[in-house]
């Protein structure tokens, strides 16, 4: 019986939140977007020459190392570092591009219209990160912390939230009585303070408490 070799082992766990195929490199930007994806969520790992139904084609040159070093360090802002390995699988080369969760979120990617934004990967998928949490990412960052004055409409955010497994920014404003601006500050400073957490529903980005 022949031994399975541990990159066969990955690929049959298919594409999820940690694992994405790539047959090829042939946009950096669009790479760029997976390395913001996974370092601005829990990290993952890129395959390079995996077609999406998990076949192994190989990589075919140099060039898909060069054009993942180019998404790092020309197409993400702060520059997503990473590690490469090569695999040989029976005679063809695999690329495994490890990413590891980032403490410097959020990274910066530029989308379609070369517009830089922040990605997170949901399932297998890179989706747009909003500004709830992207204001959230900075305050974390900040040295002298968050503040957050207990008031009225976070007192009905929790009391929500005691009878509800989360709510959206739509939500909030409404139960709250506030506007976006201010709900949005709430949000993203809970979320600073490991208070909410984030979970994205239908590919809209709703708010929870952690446990």
């Amino acid at each position: 019986m022949r031994r399975k070799h541990p990159i066969e082992a990955l690929i049959e766990e298919g594409e999820h939140q940690r694992l994405d195929f790539k047959f090829e490199v042939s946009d950096s930007r669009k790479i760029a977007r997976t390395l913001s994806a996974f370092a601005n969520t829990d990290g993952g790992r890129l395959l390079i020459g995996v077609k999406d139904n998990g076949n192994i084609s190989g990589v075919r040159s140099e060039e898909e190392y060069y054009m993942i070093e180019a998404a790092s360090r020309m197409y993400t802002r702060p520059e997503v570092p990473f590690e490469v390995r090569r695999w040989d699988v029976h005679g063809k080369t695999v690329l495994e591009v490890y990413i590891a969760p980032s403490g410097e979120r959020p990274h910066l990617a530029p989308d379609k219209d070369g517009e830089y934004k922040a990605y997170i990967r949901v399932a297998d998928e890179n989706i747009l990160a909003n500004e709830v949490l992207v204001r959230a990412w900075r305050k974390q960052k900040n040295p002298d912390g968050t503040l957050l004055r207990v008031s009225e409409p976070v007192e009905r955010l929790f009391a929500w939230l005691d009878g509800h497994a989360y709510i959206s920014l739509r939500q909030f404003c409404r139960i709250a009585r506030v506007k976006y601006p201010v709900a949005r500050d709430i949000l993203s400073d809970l979320i600073a303070m490991r208070t909410l957490d984030y979970v994205v529903i239908d590919k809209h980005i709703a708010y929870r408490r952690i446990a």
